[in-house]
Formats: structure tokens, sequence, C-alpha cells
């Protein structure tokens, strides 16, 4: 493979580094494809600080986190029923410290275990059918509408306790589903748009009794400018809203409306190396993410 072919697939590919922490996450060039046979590495850290948790849907009030994931990825893409399709999976390690109110009471907890594993199954609909990759470099030279789709599950293997509310694991299964369009406003920018909605499993062990969670709505806007092969900035905005809670038949008034904005910034070298780096802030907090979050990850093209 050529050096050039490499800078391009690069800047392809870091689209799917996945975003570990908290639920607010940011996905910058999510249905932007990859030559089929495509296989990255990805690993991390992020470093969260302020109003979070690890399961931002527990009853505390008052945050003060400092909450460290380190995160390992795989990301496989291929060809279903001719279109483009990549299968990203995620294992991520969490430790950190939290202090607020529960109960009215002062409360605070010290956690450091394996987070719950996740699989992201992206499908692409319509612009992007399965390709090679000189049909890759002639889409970034001349970008095209992409309309994708995405399953996110997250399945309840992360440490968790029965007796204590701040645990690491959710104890739950946990999906997302999301539709995703990229619309090229110049050869050189790229507008993203993401709509889609997570929905939760009961939790029968929660301290306070069951656990029960409404869906939560989730909307992206992302403005992205391409440098050249491989360097590009996005400046990113999400909201999330909904999420209420019952809680041992009580239904508890912490419904969520947030927005978040950041920016990511992803550079390649040593044509099969990228990093990216991320940062982004609350803008408005109705309940919860009124915190900080910084991310670096370093993505090595295998084939």
């Amino acid at each position: 493979m050529t050096l050039k072919r490499l800078i391009v697939l690069l800047v392809l590919i870091l689209a799917f580094v996945p975003v570990v922490v908290v639920a607010q996450e940011f996905s910058p060039r999510a249905y932007w494809p990859t030559p089929v046979g495509t296989r990255l590495l990805i690993t991390g850290y992020s470093y969260a600080s302020g109003d979070v948790l690890l399961d931002p849907t527990i009853p505390i009030y008052g945050l003060d986190s400092r909450v460290n994931t380190a995160f390992l990825g795989y990301m496989q893409t291929f060809s279903l029923a001719g279109r483009n399709a990549n299968l990203v999976l995620e294992a991520p390690y969490s430790w950190g410290a939290t202090h607020g109110i529960l109960n009215d009471t002062q409360a605070s907890a010290n956690v450091a275990g394996f987070n719950d594993l996740a699989a992201t199954l992206s499908v692409n609909l319509l612009g992007a059918p399965a390709m090679t990759r000189e049909d890759f470099q002639q889409l970034r030279a001349e970008p095209r509408p992409i309309v994708g789709v995405s399953f996110k599950l997250a399945a309840p293997t992360g440490q968790y306790k029965s007796d204590q509310f701040i645990n690491v694991g959710l104890n739950r299964w946990a999906g997302r589903l999301q539709f995703g369009a990229i619309l090229p406003l110049r050869p050189r920018w790229l507008l993203e748009l993401d709509a889609g909605f997570w929905v939760f499993s009961d939790d029968a062990d929660y301290p306070g009794g069951r656990r029960e969670q409404d869906p939560i709505y989730a909307f992206e806007v992302h403005l992205v400018h391409r440098f050249r092969p491989g360097l590009w900035i996005s400046l990113d905005m999400n909201r999330f809203s909904g999420g209420r809670q019952t809680i041992g038949g009580e239904e508890r008034e912490d419904l969520q409306k947030n927005i978040r904005l950041g920016v990511t910034f992803a550079v390649p070298f040593l044509t099969r190396h990228a990093v990216k780096f991320g940062f982004s802030t609350a803008a408005r907090t109705r309940r919860g993410s009124d915190s900080k979050q910084f991310l670096v990850s370093y993505n090595l093209l295998l084939q």
C-alpha cells in the first residue's frame, strides 16, 4: 500500500474511535465509511471532572467527581448486503473519586474496576456501498450525502456491588438506536447530524429498590473541517433529554435536559498511526453533566 493511500485511510478510520465514560458522548464522523477489510486497534484515556458519574442516572446531587477511564477498542469493516458496515468493540476500565449528597446525606466513594463491555454495529444505508480503497479516495475528493444507522449494546459485565449506590458497572442492559447523516457543504467542510435514543432494562438489585428508567433521547451536530488527509477538526454539540427514573415504585423528579459543547482534533503520523484529542463542557444543565471532559486516543491501523 502506498503512503498516500495509508494517510487517506487513516482520516477515514478516525471516525470510529469510541468515547467512553459518560452517556453524553461525542462521535464526530461516526458514519464516514472505511474500506472493506479495514481493521483498527484503538486505545486511549479520558478524564472527567465536576458533576459526573460513571452512571449519570444515580440520584446524587452536588457532585464533585474525578473520573479516569482507560479504554481498548477494536474495529472491523465489512460488507453487509452490499453496504459498508463496521463493528466496534469497547472494553473500558475506570477509577476515581466522587463526593455528593445522597438522600440529604453527605456521601463519598472511591471506585475502580472494569466498565460494561459494549459493541456497536453501524451500516451505511445511502451514499456508501461497500467500496475499495480507490473508491474511498474518490469519495474523499468528491464527498456526497451519506445516511447511516447504528445500534450500540452495553452488557451488564462491569463491576457492581448491590449494597452501594456508586458502581463502575450499570448492572443492566443498555441499548442505543441512532440514525446519522453527513451533508457536504464544501469539499473540505461537512455537516453531520445524528439523532437517536437509549433504552434500559431494569436494575432489580439497586439499593433503593427496583430501578426503572424512561428512554433518553439524543441529538448531535458536528461541523467538520478537513485540512489535509488525516488532519481534521470538529466543532461538536449534543442535547440529551428524558431519562426520568422510578426507584422502588416512586417516580423521581430527575428529568434530564442537558446540552454540551466540544471540539475534536485528529492528527495522523508515521503512516499507520494517529492520535485524537477531545474536550467538552456543559453549556446548559438541568440535572447532572455539569462537567468537563478531556480525551486522548491512539489508533493503530492493522490492515
